[in-house]
């Protein structure tokens, strides 16, 4: 087989900034350490790898404190650990071995740090202080599903030089005769010194022909990411085309080599196309594309549920999907598997006082909740914007005012994403929507 290789320095500043704060944005992911795990989802062997089951100690200082305990020893001295909390229930404060750690105050969106800095060799505690959050204008009259208490919150460890995170797509190439995939992989080395790495992926059609493979070496200077763009050519695939219903997948393996054997395997799903924004209309396989029929839908609880009111909606026609708030991974994974379109929204929805213009009158245009808004519009959008169903995104509920806030976080989507369109009904008229 052919093989691609660019070396470049492609760094992500929301990626970067884990070495100042412990919260990371980036893909959600975790590494297995065999290819049948990965393929399977079989995450009870692998290695590095702790469901976060806490239990419910006591109530301090307004918060409900819940632990666990980990005992961390020197073979995980050249590790980063990370945790992932999702289904809090509430808003919450996130303490190691009794250290204020980072306050989350979205209760909705799944959050990911970097933890390593914080941990030591020995026993260590991990403790969620659940409370109220101190945003509660910010999501007004929003009814979430009632998941299971930090269901899908987990620690896992990877090595301190190792794939930090992607960019993928396969979209036509320009000629409309084949696809080009475009997977850039950003590897990170937290070491204080020049270290190599070998990358690698694999890319299986959906009746599970090998397509494409490379593996590539890399020197990374320490304390220092960069960027590996892998770019092949993919034929026949005009025979697997994804969207609107039609559902095939292309399995993508990025895997990482360490003296010559196979180390961490990352699973990828991908479909082919590209869905493209212009004049007010959406456009896939240079064919206009009707999203005339789209509904609001939220993922219940029970995924077999969920699966069965997806089907039965594309059964009736529909083909878009519109979210309160961002959902559970899973639910991603299932609108791709379903060739389900999908308009991912962050989790915002105030409509008190949207109104009223004046600093501070509207949350949207009160400058002291700026931060609040950049961390609820980065979470949404590192988290899923590898998942083929994403076509757009929205700011907020529709009645949740507009103003220097909104201004910011367009603008800021608008820095990262080239291609997806934003769409805000609350701007009403203004710039700050696509729309």
């Amino acid at each position: 087989m052919r093989k691609f290789l660019l070396v470049g320095a492609l760094l992500f500043a929301a990626i970067a900034s884990y070495a100042q704060a412990p919260r990371v944005y980036r893909s959600e992911f975790i590494t297995y350490d065999k290819r049948e795990d990965a393929v399977t989802d079989k995450r009870d062997e692998i290695a590095r790898y702790w469901a976060y089951k806490p239990e419910r100690i006591a109530i301090a200082g307004g918060e409900v404190r819940f632990v666990q305990k980990f005992t961390i020893d020197a073979t995980l001295n050249d590790y980063n650990l990370f945790l992932h909390l999702e289904n809090a229930g509430m808003a919450y404060t996130l303490f190691i071995n009794n250290e204020r750690i980072a306050d989350v105050d979205d209760p909705i969106t799944p959050a990911d740090f970097l933890i390593s800095p914080y941990m030591r060799q020995g026993v260590n505690e991990i403790m969620v202080g659940v409370r109220q959050t101190r945003t509660p204008q910010l999501q007004e009259n929003i009814i979430q599903p009632e998941f299971p208490q930090f269901e899908n919150s987990y620690m896992f460890a990877q090595r301190r030089l190792s794939v930090r995170d992607f960019n993928i797509i396969l979209e036509p190439d320009s000629s409309r005769q084949y696809a080009k995939l475009k997977l850039d992989v950003i590897v990170a080395n937290d070491f204080n010194f020049k270290e190599t790495i070998q990358v690698g992926f694999d890319i299986y059609d959906p009746k599970g022909k090998l397509k494409e493979y490379s593996v590539n070496e890399l020197e990374v200077e320490g304390r220092s990411m960069d960027t590996l763009h892998f770019n092949p050519d993919v034929y026949h695939t005009y025979n697997f085309k994804w969207g609107d219903g039609q559902r095939p997948l292309y399995d993508v393996m990025i895997y990482i080599k360490r003296n010559g054997m196979l180390w961490e395997y990352i699973p990828l799903k991908i479909g082919f196309g590209k869905t493209v924004y212009r004049n007010k209309k959406y456009f896939r396989f240079d064919q206009v594309l009707h999203i005339q029929k789209k509904v609001h839908f939220n993922a219940d609880s029970d995924r077999y549920k969920t699966f069965v009111a997806i089907e039965q909606l594309k059964l009736r026609g529909y083909n878009t999907l519109c979210p309160d708030y961002p959902q559970p991974k899973w639910f991603y994974d299932m609108c791709d598997k379903a060739g389900m379109f999908v308009i991912e929204r962050m989790n915002l929805n105030s409509p008190t006082n949207s109104n009223i213009r004046t600093i501070g009158g509207t949350p949207a245009n009160d400058p002291a909740l700026l931060e609040e808004y950049m961390t609820r519009a980065k979470a949404m959008y590192y988290r899923t914007r590898n998942h083929s169903c994403i076509i757009a995104y929205s700011l907020g509920g529709e009645n949740s005012g507009n103003g220097y806030n909104m201004y910011k976080v367009y603008e800021w989507i608008k820095s990262v994403e080239k291609q997806r369109p934003i769409f805000y009904e609350g701007a009403e008229g203004e710039w700050n929507t696509d729309l």
